[in-house]
């Protein structure tokens, strides 16, 4: 899975078009980096811009857009009614997909350490960046504004994380850290203003002060009332979705307001969202309804019917999840070719693709056979009772095959990157060590690829499989015995991949552990393929 960042820098400019353009066109010119949003604020005179990445794109397109800030934005003239302490006054980012908060900590600093150095200015960490209390929080450090951030950085508490006390009058200072993803969210009613806000009291962590606490931990809200559409909204901001998800928030706002005979028609996100929040909801309703849905699209689909998200304006995926919006897939060029290339990429003069993504397509096709064996079965009249067992058993194989698909390009891509650091120039000690280096790291991914596959063949489709040749459409036996047979070549082709990458690691105890994992796991999947074929044959006698 790729790592994708979200970067949400807020510049203090709302109201020139053209520097708040260059800004824009700073990141979008940075490869790698895609730009999702720009809003401007002409009151605020502050720009906040939305864009995502990986960890090296991300900060790259930061320090691209701060440049262009530092040569147009002059903090001397700047006035506006936000409260404000540099030209790039804030800069967070938010792990969104396949990055933890720890990783995001290491990207903040090294962006703040970079500004410092290649602009000249203070750099402030703040959030989960900050190891100081006193100054962990936005209004903490930005108490005094610009104005008062000359003489704050001379105090000795105030001493930046990067950078001199030196004071830069064009600039000011700038903050960055980390923070999670930020949902913006709104409950639609056919209420009063001051209905609505007296349930955003129940909900929200504050509540109404400190001996009246709301219910719902991580979650900021107000009521309002929208005049053009004639409705009232519950305006929720929830700033850690894995403590309080979308749905969580749209039933409690729900169940209040059924208690005092209110109507809740629907809800809206505002800005853009994570996959992940969208499949909470989905699976929570999948769970409550007990539903049996596999596609990703589908649960997209339920999620938004259920929180009615399309009440206002149409919810439309493409553009406003993130993922979606980046086009971006983890299946290779070699998985979305067609079968014919794959086959014929294999048999051409290269190393690659070679016996690691052919073992990796047998097994995720073998995970799909036994799958299909499962559909096969459930719904139809003939098995009605064994309708609950195949709820049970459909999906860890539909998610282990789909799942396998990246496995085909990652083993090429792991040859390739071993070849490229055999390339490496060793000229000096500086070059021989850095070759090294990327030798050790490309020599463990070599091996790693294929162990994962052998892992996530014996974990989820062993006991599937079993079962479905004890219970699963009769009619469908030699899918089961083929698919059988797929993930058990796909686990020996794994385990010959261990066995030639092995070679290239000296150091003999990782060697031996390496060793022993593999060939365990091939007895495992020897086991599992044997008792299959014998659950099978049992039932054909």
């Amino acid at each position: 899975m790729s790592k994708i960042i979200e970067c949400v820098p807020n510049f203090s400019e709302g109201r020139d078009k053209s520097v708040i353009k260059a800004i824009a066109d700073a990141v979008r010119e940075t490869p790698g980096a895609t730009l999702l949003d720009v809003d401007p604020g002409h009151s605020t005179n502050r720009t906040v811009y939305t864009f995502v990445g990986n960890p090296t794109n991300v900060v790259e397109a930061a320090l691209n857009a701060a440049k262009v800030a530092y040569k147009l934005i002059d903090m001397t003239k700047h006035k506006g009614e936000h409260p404000r302490m540099g030209a790039l006054d804030v800069c967070p980012f938010i792990p969104v997909r396949g990055v933890t908060v720890e990783e995001c900590v290491i990207v903040a600093k090294t962006f703040g350490k970079r500004l410092a150095e290649e602009l000249g200015v203070p750099v402030f960490l703040y959030g989960t960046a900050s190891t100081r209390d006193y100054r962990k929080t936005m209004p903490q450090i930005r108490a005094g504004e610009y104005e008062g951030m000359k003489d704050k950085l001379q105090l000795p508490e105030w001493a930046p994380n990067f950078g001199s006390r030196e004071w830069v009058a064009r600039w000011g200072a700038t903050v960055t850290g980390v923070r999670k993803f930020l949902i913006a969210y709104n409950v639609n009613m056919v209420a009063t203003k001051e209905q609505a806000h007296r349930i955003a009291l129940n909900l929200r962590e504050q509540g109404r002060g400190p001996d009246q606490p709301g219910r719902l931990r991580c979650c900021q809200a107000i009521g309002w009332y929208l005049q053009e559409q004639n409705i009232a909204q519950i305006s929720i901001n929830l700033t850690d979705f894995d403590v309080t998800p979308i749905h969580i928030a749209y039933e409690e706002a729900k169940k209040d307001a059924e208690e005092i005979n209110l109507a809740v028609t629907g809800s809206e996100i505002v800005g853009l969202v994570p996959l992940v929040a969208i499949l909470q909801a989905a699976e929570f309703y999948i769970q409550k309804e007990n539903l049996f849905i596999l596609d990703e699209d589908q649960k997209v689909h339920l999620a938004i019917n259920r929180l009615g998200l399309s009440t206002i304006s149409p919810f439309k995926p493409k553009e406003r999840i993130i993922e979606y919006c980046l086009e971006e897939s983890d299946v290779g060029e070699l998985a979305r070719g067609s079968v014919e290339q794959f086959i014929r990429g294999v048999a051409a003069r290269t190393p690659a693709p070679g016996g690691g993504s052919v073992a990796a397509t047998v097994a995720a096709l073998g995970a799909a056979l036994g799958a299909m064996v499962g559909q096969l079965t459930y719904g139809k009249r003939q098995w009605e009772a064994l309708d609950s067992t195949m709820r049970q058993l459909i999906p860890p194989l539909h998610q282990t095959a789909t799942s396998l698909i990246p496995a085909i390009d990652a083993d090429t891509a792991a040859f390739n990157n071993y070849m490229a650091a055999m390339k490496l120039p060793q000229k000096n000690d500086q070059e021989r060590s850095s070759r090294e280096a990327a030798l050790k790291i490309a020599t463990e991914e070599t091996i790693q690829v294929p162990l994962s596959l052998m892992r996530k063949v014996n974990t989820d489709t062993w006991d599937c499989f079993t079962q479905l040749a004890a219970v699963g459409n009769i009619n469908c036996r030699s899918d089961l015995q083929v698919g059988a047979r797929c993930l058990e070549a796909g686990a020996w082709g794994a385990y010959y991949n261990v066995l030639i990458n092995l070679d290239n690691i000296t150091d003999e105890v990782i060697k031996a552990k390496y060793l022993k994992e593999a060939v365990d796991l091939l007895q495992q999947a020897r086991k599992g393929c044997s008792t299959v074929l014998e659950a099978v044959d049992k039932r054909q006698k």
